[in-house]
């Protein structure tokens, strides 16, 4: 076998994260000489999926070497209660649990690129459905709500009419706010100054100045933005456009739903696509070797020096990572870094009231938003931001038929955002009275990630090494809890970087079918 040392390489993409892997998949038809490395034995990187024995192996990992993913404070439970009542865990490879639960909205960027790659044919998307607000007793009483306080979110014009829990002067009022966030983008530029005005408010602010809504009012439209501040620190500026995206992507693939999820693990699912591609394109793997260092100096022929973790030495004319994927400088050290933490919760009921089917004819989805008010969790802290629940079924394939996967998160990192995520799953439990057994917490894993939380500025699409501009570094992993368009904007950015002139927009992830290879890319 030939050595990877005898290959000058093209580029060097160190890292199987989703960013990396999608510019994998658009190099993969450039005909460029191309390795992909992996210090992990895993693909995905913080958008891996596991398995129970793989994630314990991860956080036995993480806990014995820190610093070396973006993740911390690691821990797995097995709550007592786990073994009452016949209730258990399968076996492990019955699970596929994704360290990157996000929402696609159908609008997004990444669906035609997918698309136009060819790739799509190897994922499946499935529907989710209904968005939920955890509202306490006194905010519920007199209304009709799905089961104990979780009540729907009403997200469009039929949902609001469907509502007999809000009072007509309500519904007038939603409806004038949707159809005005709805409309906006159709306005004269004059009017759009004005609106950009308006967005410099606070979200609260900006409701009652511009359609005298009350505050009850806030937590449900803002979980629509899935904004993971606090009502009075969420900027209309960043509220109002993903309200929009929202409600712009209702109805595009199918009755009643806005967002999809990808089945087997979501971001691990497409982070394999995009691997797959570049391996048949010719490109070479090579899992549990990463990059140990690099020398900046270049020789005649523009090539890096590059030491992999098992001490061979190679030669690239490009190498692009995350920060945590390549050698530490000065450069991407200075990248702002954000920590939310996160929980994975296998529960021992399908949770069905939290799937109803989302529109005549439509589908029942497989998955599911509740967003629990920082109100209703704690008095102790009444500044911690919401927390958002993102419900998976067991056809997403990652749990057993009659479980179900609840994904936790929240913007405060560490034993705080734990202890709140862990309320939060409970006051959801406790709520669903329309099963048939009590819902119990089988399984959680817990940890706090770090990364850029969506901002009113988007984060810069590739930052440059110091030393070297072949040395390209991806911005760290994005902690929205919908797959963010500016991680297709990082991979443009990174593609254009490694082809140059060659370069032409029109044919970034725009390939024809192969003749050989329909299936696979």
């Amino acid at each position: 076998m030939e050595s990877l040392a005898d290959t000058p390489w093209d580029v060097t993409i160190s890292g199987t994260g989703l960013a990396q892997s999608l510019l994998a998949l658009a190099l993969s038809r450039s005909g460029k000489k191309i390795l992909h490395v992996d210090k992990n034995t895993y693909y995905g990187g913080a958008e891996a999926a596991f398995s129970l024995q793989e994630a314990q192996e991860w956080a036995d990992s993480l806990n014995k070497e820190p610093g070396r993913e973006p993740f911390e404070d690691v821990s797995i439970h097995f709550p007592s209660s786990a073994s009452h009542g016949g209730k258990a865990l399968a076996s492990s490879r019955a699970y596929s649990l994704s360290l990157s639960p996000y929402l696609v909205y159908t609008r997004s960027k990444l669906l035609p690129a997918l698309i136009s790659s060819k790739v799509y044919r190897q994922l499946e998307f499935q529907a989710v459905g209904s968005w939920w607000a955890y509202e306490d007793a006194a905010t519920t009483e007199g209304t009709k709500s799905m089961s104990g306080n979780i009540r729907r979110v009403p997200g469009s014009r039929e949902d609001i009419f469907a509502d007999d829990s809000i009072s007509m002067k309500e519904k007038r009022m939603l409806i004038k706010i949707l159809r005005s966030v709805n409309q906006s983008s159709q306005l004269g530029e004059e009017q759009e100054d004005a609106i950009e005005e308006d967005l410099d408010l606070s979200f609260p602010d900006y409701m009652a100045n511009k359609f005298n809504a009350p505050a009850k009012l806030n937590n449900a439209l803002l979980s629509l933005s899935l904004s993971q501040k606090l009502p009075q620190q969420t900027s209309a500026s960043f509220a109002v456009p993903r309200i929009k995206r929202h409600l712009a992507s209702m109805n595009v693939f199918g009755p009643g739903f806005c967002s999809l999820l990808a089945k087997w693990g979501c971001g691990a699912e497409i982070a394999q696509v995009g691997c797959r591609a570049l391996a048949v394109g010719g490109g070479v793997y090579v899992l549990g070797r990463g990059i140990q260092s690099i020398n900046a100096q270049k020789d005649d022929a523009n090539f890096h020096s590059i030491t992999l973790s098992d001490g061979e030495t190679i030669r690239s004319n490009h190498i692009i990572g995350s920060p945590w994927d390549l050698p530490a400088e000065e450069s991407s050290s200075k990248i702002t870094t954000q920590k939310v933490a996160r929980s994975i919760s296998i529960i021992s009921s399908p949770l069905e009231p939290l799937f109803p089917r989302i529109a005549e004819g439509g589908t029942i989805p497989a998955g599911a938003v509740v967003v629990v008010p920082n109100q209703t969790l704690s008095s102790d802290a009444p500044d911690s931001p919401p927390v958002y629940l993102l419900v998976h079924s067991s056809d997403t394939g990652e749990c057993p038929d009659g479980q179900c996967v609840i994904y936790g998160s929240v913007s405060v990192g560490g034993q705080d955002g734990q202890a709140l995520l862990a309320a939060a799953v409970n006051q959801l439990l406790e709520s669903i009275t329309e099963v048939e057994n009590t819902p119990t917490v089988l399984w959680t894993l817990r940890f706090t990630q770090i990364g850029i939380l969506d901002s009113d500025v988007s984060p810069a699409n590739i930052y440059r090494s110091s030393v070297s501009d072949r040395i390209i570094y991806f911005p760290p992993p994005n902690l929205d809890l919908a797959f963010n368009d500016a991680i297709v904007d990082s991979v443009r950015a990174g593609w254009k970087a490694v082809l140059g002139d060659e370069a032409q927009d029109d044919d970034f992830m725009n390939f024809e079918d192969r003749e050989k290879y329909d299936d696979d890319s």
